[in-house]
């Protein structure tokens, strides 16, 4: 083929080329076609989290901002759905912009490029007319390749005007979608789309400045319970469930024992989501049945009572492996100093801000509730405080600050009734209610981080959040 042929065969190519683009792409992107946009289902879903809440605000006598706040698990400020998807299709319409443009200007190159072949070919075909005119004065043979080359020549001419139709249609495309571009943007910028990494920011950066203010937070006095927020219903009328207090923020792992004995398998399970399917994770044989419903996870070990005894055992999950026993000396077991419902709770570990304690009653203490700090790793008592509350008398109890709360009632119509500060050894009667929606609870403890109190309340288990008032220290009083 000659080179003219060969730079034509070059421009059908490029044809061919953006006929097929423009078959399979532009048609989805002005709405030719039925290609549809991605329906709400396969788009992310955005399910809203409680925020920081202040309940209360004031000043004490020195002049110093006291407030109540509960704060929330951390979280990502999450994208607005339909703002991300705008922002996709708009940025797609840009890149095929960008597309249509290159395709555009090749487009043209090659169309200057027809036109001027298409003159050369109507001057050729008027010479070609002229000499067949006058053809007696030439030579036969060359008479005869010539026409033979305009013959080539002639089926190309309705390629080319299909040509330059194309180069028009393509032209209007560009267009049309300069047109959309121009809209999408201006419904972007209505929504406020493009100041989303800005918002995002100041999000963070007031979320660090709240978590900085927690962070000066002084251990707060309990001043009301509500709820309760059912998690799952599962197991007997007796159990505990209960997380690490001490965990990062990432663990979530929840530990499950049912009933309150005859028992030595603990259920592991690694966020509440899985404890709600029962997707279980591990499962741990005690060396031990335990005695009651009063275990306590702390630092990735399991603190419970030793079946028919005193004895309080410390094992390490990690290991599978018992790190610690010792007798609580004089503490009542085997249902002597129980809670109000019974169950082998004459024992009740627990953990709060300060660390790990014992609550318990002696008859050296008139059967009077016990109150000992622990040490987490030798379980040896480092001190220990006397109440005048009998232990018989207690529904349940839990320590938040090191100030230990007691409920009268494991029945309808409980109250937190009693409250004992080791900080100032000092009691005080309480009346804090709270909602025992089961009837009957088995299990109450407080767990630090989360700020909540887990409960198992007859088959069902649940959480109570508490409300606690705080004083937020200055600059000037560190």
């Amino acid at each position: 083929m000659s080179p003219p042929l060969l730079k034509l065969g070059a421009v059908l190519s490029t044809m061919a080329m953006i006929s097929n683009w423009m078959s399979q792409t532009l048609p989805s992107l002005v709405g030719l076609n039925t290609t549809r946009l991605p329906t709400s289902d396969t788009l992310t879903q955005i399910s809203p989290k409680e925020g920081w809440q202040v309940y209360s605000s004031a000043q004490d006598p020195d002049g110093r901002c006291i407030c109540t706040v509960v704060a929330p698990e951390q979280n990502l400020c999450s994208r607005d759905a339909k703002s991300r998807q705008l922002r996709q299709l708009l940025e797609k319409v840009q890149n095929m912009s960008q597309s249509i443009e290159v395709l555009n200007l090749r487009t043209q190159r090659d169309f200057q490029y027809v036109l001027k072949m298409e003159t050369q070919m109507k001057g050729l075909k008027a010479k070609f007319r002229q000499i067949e005119d006058d053809r007696k004065t030439l030579m036969t043979k060359h008479f005869q390749e010539l026409k033979e080359k305009m013959d080539e020549l002639l089926p190309l001419i309705p390629v080319l005007e299909q040509y330059k139709t194309d180069a028009k249609l393509i032209t209007q495309f560009k267009e049309e979608i300069r047109n959309l571009s121009t809209v999408l943007t201006g419904i972007q910028e209505e929504i406020g789309a493009y100041d989303y990494d800005e918002l995002h920011q100041r999000v963070l950066s007031l979320e660090t400045r709240l978590r900085d203010c927690m962070k000066k937070l002084t251990c707060g006095k309990l001043m009301k319970i509500t709820g309760p927020i059912t998690v799952k219903i599962s197991g007997t009328r007796f159990g505990a469930w209960m997380t690490d207090p001490l965990a990062s923020e990432k663990n979530n792992r929840v530990w499950y024992m049912d009933s309150y004995t005859n028992n030595k398998i603990v259920r592991e399970y690694k966020s509440i989501a899985d404890f709600v399917s029962g997707a279980e994770s591990r499962t741990y044989n005690l060396p031990f049945k335990w005695a009651g419903t009063n275990h306590v996870v702390y630092n990735g070990s399991l603190y419970f009572n030793k079946y028919q005894s005193n004895i309080i055992i410390k094992y390490s999950f990690d290991t599978g492996r018992v790190l610690a026993q010792r007798s609580l000396e004089y503490a009542g077991f085997h249902n002597v100093y129980p809670y109000t419902w019974g169950g082998f709770s004459d024992i009740d570990l627990m953990a709060d801000e300060i660390g790990l304690w014992a609550v318990y009653a002696t008859n050296q203490n008139a059967g009077n509730i016990v109150i000992s700090q622990l040490n987490q790793d030798t379980l040896e008592v480092l001190k220990s405080w006397s109440t005048g509350y009998p232990k018989r008398s207690a529904g349940e109890s839990f320590m938040i600050c090191g100030t230990l709360y007691v409920t009268n009632s494991h029945l309808t119509g409980a109250k937190v009734y009693y409250s004992y500060s080791t900080k100032t050894s000092t009691y005080e009667y309480t009346d804090i209610p709270f909602h025992n929606q089961y009837f009957h609870i088995s299990m109450l403890d407080y767990n630090a981080r989360d700020r909540a109190l887990y409960a198992w309340n007859n088959g069902h288990q649940v959480l109570f959040n508490v409300t606690l008032f705080h004083v937020i220290k200055t600059d000037d009083d560190t």
